[in-house]
């Protein structure tokens, strides 16, 4: 495991949106915007079952992040790490804390009635940094 630097900590911390990549089972990359928190040295994020992003992380923990500083689009940092846990355990929770973060909302928002909330959490590997 690698640290994200410190004085990066703010840009996960901020309501940044970060851009997750998985791999398609051809190969192909595939990139989706996500809300996320960090925890520590981990970034957590998370999303419905069945969902492709969700699909890909099961079938390959390989993943990269990136994420800009709002308050300075010159200011981001990269990750390429593996999902070290996926558990539904506690994600309906992490899911309505995110909407609080980014929406200003108690509860999510967008939620289906059928979805089921997983939580992903992600350790970087490598980490780099710009501005």
């Amino acid at each position: 495991m690698v640290e994200i630097p410190s004085d990066y900590h703010d840009i996960l911390d901020k309501k940044a949106f970060v851009h997750l990549a998985t791999r398609m089972k051809d190969g192909s990359p595939q990139v989706s915007p996500v809300w996320a928190e960090r925890d520590g040295n981990t970034i957590i994020i998370n999303s419905a079952k069945g969902r492709l992003k969700d699909r890909n992380m099961r079938a390959d923990d390989r993943v990269a992040l990136s994420a800009t500083d709002p308050d300075n689009p010159y200011r981001s940092i990269m990750i390429r790490g593996r999902v070290t846990k996926i558990t539904e355990e506690g994600a309906d929770e992490h899911i309505d804390a995110l909407a609080k973060k980014y929406l200003d909302k108690d509860k999510y928002p967008f939620r289906q009635a059928d979805e089921v909330r997983v939580k992903y959490f992600i350790e970087p590997l490598k980490v780099a940094t710009m501005g």
